[in-house]
């Protein structure tokens, strides 16, 4: 098979719901292989470490933030070289596969804007009550953590069960991350995704399913855009959201 079959939308969602995941040796190769690591990194959604400096920068709306309005834009910038990293596992291949998975709406980002700029975000899958963190990157201080403290708020009101980060890095630890055994792992996965459909638009969208939308609904925002963005929860709303278990 080549890359791009097997890449095609219901192996990749079957993949992540057996917990496994694609990577390439390099930014240009054109291959991929499957991971499924022995220790596995997540994040337990009650225990994200709102730092003191992190909740004030929240709370002070340093950034805008939104939801699934550059996916793609996420993606490469993920992929693009880094000053401890030059190469990237995000191929081509798998930028087209993944921005696929957006468009079924089984895949989903969330963007940090400074004075029009995209300098941080996240993006990653989501099956059932499981979100499958796949990357995020930050070019101004506290962009990506910002992102990452709205998606935990995102996933925290909308019913998720499981944020898989699959590598543990100090810089998830920092933030709650731990690492847990493939078999732990896979016992939280396997309540996560259970009943979930994994093949096909919208196949994900049950009663056991998480609703990634619903902290938008939660208070009115005069004169919001009718888009998916966060601005119907301030950051004053996700500090003090995430701060009742911090």
């Amino acid at each position: 098979m080549t890359s791009g079959e097997l890449l095609h939308p219901d192996i990749l969602l079957r993949a992540y719901s057996a917990g496994i995941f694609p990577m390439a040796e390099s930014r240009d190769d054109h291959d991929v292989y499957w991971v499924e690591p022995k220790r596995r990194g997540i994040l337990p959604l009650d225990g994200f470490r709102l730092s003191h400096s992190l909740a004030k920068t929240l709370r002070r709306r340093t950034f805008n933030v939104t939801v699934d309005q550059d996916f793609e834009g996420v993606m490469r910038a993920c992929a693009a070289p880094q000053p401890d990293r030059e190469d990237s596992w995000i191929s081509e291949e798998i930028i087209a596969a993944y921005t696929q998975l957006h468009r079924l709406g089984h895949a989903h980002s969330i963007e940090t804007w400074r004075d029009g700029q995209l300098v941080g975000g996240l993006y990653g899958v989501s099956i059932g009550r499981a979100f499958f963190g796949e990357s995020m990157f930050s070019r101004v201080t506290d962009a990506s953590k910002v992102a990452l403290a709205y998606l935990v708020a995102r996933l925290k009101v909308g019913g998720y069960s499981l944020l898989d980060c699959q590598f543990i890095t100090p810089h998830l630890a920092s933030l709650g991350a731990i690492e847990i055994s493939r078999e732990a792992y896979r016992a939280l996965l396997s309540k996560a995704v259970a009943g979930a459909g994994v093949s096909g638009a919208g196949a994900t969208a049950s009663a056991t399913s998480g609703d990634f939308f619903a902290l938008d609904a939660l208070a009115p925002a005069a004169g919001a855009a009718a888009t998916k963005v966060s601005g119907p929860a301030s950051g004053q709303f996700i500090a003090q959201l995430l701060g009742q278990t911090s």
